[in-house]
């Protein structure tokens, strides 16, 4: 009996050591910190997670890290079934996606992925494992990609430790790059429904009580117009507050409609629009005065002068809507009442850089040349 029970507290004394071991906090496997790297490409979250090795002054590439798949002669790793490289130290360096993605032009589900690499001279393959929790690449199988892809190494800068960063950022994509040492290894990611997930996310927004401020219709509509995309929703969004029974009339409102209709191809319509908007109580000079820009960029010049007169008739002692003026008259070969103009501007401005500013334009247009 006695003997029976010690053996019990041995058994229980061994299993309890085991637990207090696994749980002590120490440094990392070789001092290879552990670091993360998270971009956004709009709404889509990329996370990396890896384990920083240094160079240590030693040979890198073809050396500790070998070309090509190697026999790790452990776990799965044989002369069959040879490994490639963790992308790494320690456990699998993994990448995460909170929403469907395409790397290099190839589709890849949202999720996390163990992150591994085949090394070249020139080309390396980016391996995708759906094993996401091994350590290192013993375990690795080609069974379990989720995607490979192939691109090519680039030199760079002296890298100390194993860095992953994120370059050429657009809203919709960006490439990530493993550097270390002198060599670069970028990928591109990209989310070709970007927009979509804006578009679902402004619509959930629009029904909550965000949607009850006409400035988030406006900042919505807007971004449909710029991308041209559900452009009937957008219009809804705003005559909601432009329609009755609101009859909302500010010119942000009216200007966001203009945008939408000329998104639609249905300029004469938006054209109609901005002039009433320009009318407005609330229209500011400058407000004005940027609708005219704009109808300058389009190469409608004719069309922008009106617009200018507007400006000035409604403030007629503000430098911006006579500034306005010297652009319209820019603009349409007046180079003489331009220069007028923007003198008239520069007496009465009184903000240090709008004045200098405006004192560039005379300087320019008194040698004749364009200010627009």
């Amino acid at each position: 009996m006695k003997h029976s029970l010690r053996l019990t507290l041995l058994v229980v004394g061994i299993f309890t050591s085991m637990i207090a071991w696994s749980q002590m906090t120490l440094p990392p496997n070789g001092n290879n910190q552990k670091s993360e790297v998270t971009q956004y490409l709009g709404l889509v979250k990329v996370t990396i997670n890896y384990s920083s090795p240094d160079v240590a002054g030693r040979e890198i590439w073809g050396k500790l890290v070998p070309y090509g798949l190697i026999n790790l002669n452990f776990l799965r790793s044989t002369e069959q079934n040879p490994s490639p490289w963790r992308a790494g130290a320690n456990e699998n360096t993994t990448i995460t996606f909170s929403n469907d993605v395409d790397v290099e032009g190839k589709s890849l589900k949202a999720g996390a992925y163990g992150l591994h690499l085949i090394p070249g001279a020139e080309d390396w393959t980016v391996i995708f494992s759906n094993s996401s929790t091994a350590w290192g690449s013993f375990s690795y199988t080609p069974t379990e990609d989720a995607l490979r892809v192939t691109v090519k190494a680039a030199p760079c800068e002296f890298n100390e430790f194993l860095t992953y960063e994120f370059t050429d950022r657009l809203q919709n994509s960006a490439t990530a790059r493993l550097k270390w040492e002198k060599i670069a290894v970028p990928f591109k990611i990209s989310v070709s429904n970007g927009d979509d997930l804006y578009i679902k996310k402004l619509r959930e927004e629009m029904v909550s009580s965000r949607g009850f401020a006409w400035q988030n219709a406006v900042a919505a509509a807007n971004f449909c117009a710029t991308k041209k995309i559900n452009l009937d929703e957008a219009m809804g969004w705003l005559n909601a507050f432009t329609n009755p029974p609101r009859n909302v009339k500010y010119f942000p409102l009216y200007n966001s409609k203009g945008n939408v209709l000329a998104a639609a191809g249905k300029q004469a319509d938006a054209d109609a629009v901005m002039k009433e908007a320009v009318n407005l109580p609330d229209a500011t000079a400058g407000q004005i005065v940027n609708y005219g820009r704009a109808l300058i960029a389009q190469k409608r010049e004719k069309d922008a002068m009106p617009v200018f007169e507007t400006a000035f008739k409604r403030y007629p002692a503000n430098a911006a809507a006579l500034v306005g003026m010297a652009r319209g008259y820019s603009a349409n070969g007046d180079n003489k009442k331009a220069l007028k103009s923007a003198q008239d501007a520069l007496k009465i401005e009184t903000d240090p850089s709008a004045k200098t500013t405006i004192d560039g334009l005379v300087k320019k247009l008194e040698k004749g040349e364009a200010i627009n």
